[in-house]
């Protein structure tokens, strides 16, 4: 059983930036697939990106060249940072972890964050 506890998070205006972490309970250096979702309320969850037990990063086409997903194997904790934030891109982010290699549906991952809000204003 993995805890994941998020951090980060907060307001911006368009074109912001900000910085979102997400701390293990235990070692999850190429042992764990690790993403992050973002939802909005009366929408399906959807995943932003994640990073494989071979460390390739994969990101959706909304969030590549912008967000930027990686871990501190050192500290057990995975960050999504995310640049030139858009409106869009307000939801309520999510960590999300799978033992072995990555899948694409979020049914396919076990253990969650509890979730923190990225609220950008235009």
């Amino acid at each position: 059983q993995v805890h994941l506890v998020q951090s980060g998070g907060g307001s911006v205006q368009t074109g912001g930036s900000l910085k979102l972490a997400c701390v293990a309970s235990e070692f999850i250096y190429r042992r764990y697939c690790m993403a992050w979702f973002r939802q909005v309320i009366g929408k399906e969850r959807e995943r932003v990106a994640r990073i494989d037990i071979d460390l390739v990063t994969t990101y959706t086409d909304s969030t590549k060249g912008r967000f930027i997903v990686s871990e501190d194997d050192e500290e057990n904790t995975l960050y999504l940072e995310m640049f030139d934030l858009q409106p869009e891109d307000t939801a309520m982010y999510y960590c999300a972890a799978r033992r072995g290699w990555c899948r694409d549906r979020q049914f396919q991952f076990d253990f969650w964050g509890q979730g923190t809000q990225v609220t950008v204003s235009s």
